[in-house]
């Protein structure tokens, strides 16, 4: 049975800052306490034979997979579809302007000079028919948490927190082949979640 461990990056410097970085260019690390997290996903994971690993363009999910596997020689991909979404102009703004802007538009809105949360959420699925296409046995996958909420919720295994989707930094969430095969499916014929996220700012 194939496996898929999908985890969010752990706590950066913009998610304590409460700033908005959904551009790679812009390279925001992890923290101290962030760093001290990966480590934590690794020691989790110790157990599990992976045989690959991918990450966002982002560097605080490279980050992220470097200090959880420091000792493990695993392949590491990187696959640009599981970027933050673009916000455009929004990049570097505090995090309650790009809920502001949200609450007013559609998913199908662009961001001033960035994407839409659809075409995001398009993005999303091309990267997890490409994880289907492959044939490692146990993947590792750090993303964002737009990215994860919306994959585990089309799973169906979303963690949820006072009546929210909640998806916390450096936690591990185990999907089968079988059940990620079923979200593709949900993908492909819904929307993105609507409920805010913060992981633009982390």
């Amino acid at each position: 049975m194939r496996l898929f461990i999908f985890a969010r990056h752990a706590e950066s410097a913009a998610n304590t800052a409460q700033l908005l970085n959904s551009d790679p260019a812009h390279r925001v690390g992890l923290t101290r306490h962030g760093q001290q997290q990966a480590r934590l996903l690794g020691e989790q994971l110790a157990h599990l034979q992976l045989n690959a690993a991918v990450c966002s363009r982002f560097l605080r999910t490279r980050q992220t997979i470097e200090l959880a596997l420091a000792n493990r020689r695993i392949p590491l991909r990187v696959d640009a579809d599981l970027d933050e979404v673009d916000a455009g102009a929004f990049e570097g703004a505090p995090i309650t302007a790009y809920w502001a802007w949200t609450e007013q538009h559609r998913p199908g809105d662009r961001f001033p000079g960035g994407e839409s949360l659809d075409g995001a959420s398009q993005r999303y699925t091309a990267a997890v028919r490409r994880l289907l296409g492959r044939r490692e046995q146990a993947t590792l996958i750090v993303c964002h948490e737009l990215a994860l909420r919306s994959i585990l919720a089309a799973a169906g295994t979303t963690p949820r927190r006072h009546g929210q989707a909640e998806v916390a930094n450096a936690i591990p969430y185990l999907i089968d082949e079988q059940a990620l095969r079923r979200a593709l499916d949900r993908l492909q014929t819904s929307r993105p979640p609507q409920d805010r996220h913060e992981d633009a700012a982390a």
